[in-house]
């Protein structure tokens, strides 16, 4: 099976993520502790632990799960990028980095959760064969 550490999706999550936890340092200290800000870290680093931590479930269905739950925590960083941009507490094009980092990772993500919807759809259960991995010729998929 596939560590996390080699799924795109997840690079990219972390690379968002980090992207944050660096931004939001920089938001007023009001924000930090219960504001934008600790909501901003925890959702863009939600996104990242929720890849790591389903891509070692045993089934497709609970990888997918963690998924849907990694895309939302993406559309809550956008949400949050959005609000503190036109709250002041963030520049444009700093707003437009993160904007842009935030829509490679679901971008992956999507692709992610595709392959793995089509492996549930194919009557594959478990996750023993690697994303990406055709089965073997003349044996079924695992």
């Amino acid at each position: 099976m596939a560590s996390h550490r080699d799924l795109k999706a997840w690079q990219r999550a972390k690379t968002l993520a980090v992207g944050c936890l660096r931004i939001s340092r920089a938001f007023p200290a009001d924000e930090q502790d219960h504001g934008l800000a600790d909501r901003l870290r925890r959702a863009a680093t939600s996104a990242a632990l929720n890849i790591a931590e389903g891509c070692n479930r045993g089934s497709n269905k609970d990888f997918r799960k963690f998924l849907e739950t990694a895309r939302t925590s993406l559309d809550e960083v956008e949400a949050i990028v959005e609000i503190a941009n036109e709250a002041g507490y963030i520049r444009d094009e700093v707003r437009r980095e993160l904007q842009a980092r935030c829509d490679e990772a679901a971008w992956r993500l999507y692709g992610l959760l595709r392959a793995i919807n089509l492996r549930i759809e194919s009557g594959e259960v478990d996750r023993s064969r690697r994303i990406g991995t055709k089965p073997e010729q003349g044996h079924p998929p695992a």
